[in-house]
């Protein structure tokens, strides 16, 4: 059995998602784990034909392919990430076609089901049977039970691949693309209040229908909109995962970029902010996922508070649930207002133009009212579970996570609401007395309405209706 351990962390070996490999080459000795560290090599591999068709040959070749990878923003790291768009770039599918692959991921479970999603889809769209995944968490190879359970998942794998059985397809291709959007006139444009407009995009010649919805979006407005493109800044590198940042959120590449006095200086000073690409291998761009891997510099901490955030893509989103997961949770954490997002999915140019006219308004308006809809789950889970990991584990290593969490209240813990707590002792011990749970039951609807009634007796008094 020859397995291909794709590498993505770009730490390369000194990573904790490799210590999960080790292990397993470790409990079975007589398979052939090849580990090639594709993210920490990276420049070479899009610079040398020879070393990237070395590592193609190897998965060409292999039993099982294994994407091994840290969690970085929600999806792969950014270096992971230029290597998937470089198989596609160079014809990868015609040699990949048939061959297993599964997943292996470490993180702290934040949004790990959209990692998983995109590299299963992306597997498919290579022409791999992809078996399925195992997220673990950092530290979960510490336990016994936790090291017997990935021991399983692995000789499934095996079995699975050695045996040829069949794998189901669980993303459908997507749709080739062909329509060519050509923008209308503006009719009436939307004054911008002195709101900062600030665009953000990757967009590249030949990207035309991206380029022409960003013009067509900058038009709507009567005052001054910023475009800025990725491309254009300074930008030494991805994300190495190093946690320099953890202690007072200075990156490692301070002084050697402008990435993060550009961030604080303008994307933080914006009151709407748009993010335009165009999707590609199932996501944006490389140069998009080094933009938002970035901004961990600021490590766990709502940067964007009160914004308002849209997107203008082009591609087929509307047949990406992961990838609209990713954006709203993301923008829910930063706590700031999901205002929209414009594709040209639809191949209807009215329905485009009418779509960038109504975001650009939206934006005004939630921005001059100063609205953000209250987070879902994605949101609320995430910040939860972000303020239980802070106050454990990564307290140390998340100083300044910490220091912010405390200042702003943050650790909201349900068991220091002391007069909730009395509350259910009390109840706790009268709704075990039969007679008192028979008329609690009788009564429960109507109490837990009471003091939502409350509240609209008082509006309906202070309006005089």
């Amino acid at each position: 059995m020859h397995v291909t351990v794709l590498n993505g962390s770009p730490k390369g070996d000194v990573s904790v998602t490799m210590q999960y490999v080790h292990f397993l080459a470790g409990k079975f000795p007589g398979y052939d784990f090849k580990i090639h560290n594709v993210a920490r090599q990276i420049r070479v591999l899009e610079k040398k034909d020879g070393s990237f068709r070395e590592v193609l040959d190897d998965m060409g070749k292999a039993d099982l392919v294994l994407w091994a990878f840290p969690v970085y923003v929600c999806l792969v790291p950014s270096q992971y990430k230029r290597f998937i768009e470089l198989l596609f770039e160079r014809g990868a599918a015609e040699k990949l076609a048939g061959r297993y692959s599964a997943a292996l991921t470490t993180s702290v479970h934040y949004f790990d089901h959209t990692a998983h999603g995109y590299i299963d889809a992306v597997s498919q769209d290579l022409g791999m049977l992809h078996i399925g995944g195992y997220s673990a968490d950092m530290y979960e190879l510490l336990k016994p039970e936790n090291r017997r359970r990935l021991t399983r998942f692995a000789d499934h794998l095996f079995h699975t691949a050695q045996r040829r059985d069949p794998v189901d397809r669980t993303h459908e291709p997507l749709p080739p693309r062909g329509f060519v959007y050509e923008a209308g006139p503006v009719r009436e444009t939307v004054p911008t209040d002195g709101k900062k407009v600030l665009v953000l995009t990757d967009a590249a010649p030949g990207q035309d229908n991206l380029l022409k919805m960003i013009e067509r979006f900058r038009q709507s407005f009567s005052g001054p909109v910023e475009v800025v493109n990725l491309h254009d800044l300074d930008i030494k590198g991805g994300c190495l995962g190093c946690c320099e940042c953890g202690y007072d959120n200075t990156c490692v590449y301070a002084g050697k970029d402008g990435f993060g006095d550009f961030y604080r200086s303008r994307v933080m000073n914006a009151d709407i902010l748009i993010c335009a690409g165009e999707i590609r291998d199932r996501y944006l761009s490389s140069t998009w996922k080094c933009y938002f891997d970035r901004v961990f510099f600021n490590t766990h901490i709502p940067t964007l508070a009160g914004r308002q955030a849209g997107f203008i893509l082009s591609g087929p989103f509307r047949r990406l649930p992961h990838l609209r997961q990713i954006f709203e949770g993301y923008m829910e954490f930063q706590q700031a207002n999901w205002a929209g997002v414009v594709t040209d999915e639809s191949g209807d140019t009215t329905r485009i133009d009418e779509g960038l006219q109504a975001l650009a308004e939206r934006s005004v308006r939630f921005a001059r009212e100063g609205y953000v809809r209250p987070p879902g789950f994605l949101g609320v889970a995430g910040t939860k579970m972000f303020r239980d990991e802070v106050w454990g584990r990564l307290r140390f290593v998340f100083r300044a996570d910490h220091r912010f969490y405390r200042d702003h209240g943050l650790y909201d813990f349900p068991q220091k609401d002391w007069k909730m707590r009395g509350i259910n002792l009390g109840m706790g011990v009268l709704t075990g007395i039969p007679a008192f749970r028979k008329e609690f039951r009788k009564r429960i609807k109507d109490e837990m309405i009471k003091p939502l009634q409350a509240v609209l007796l008082r509006e309906r008094e202070g309006s005089g209706a």
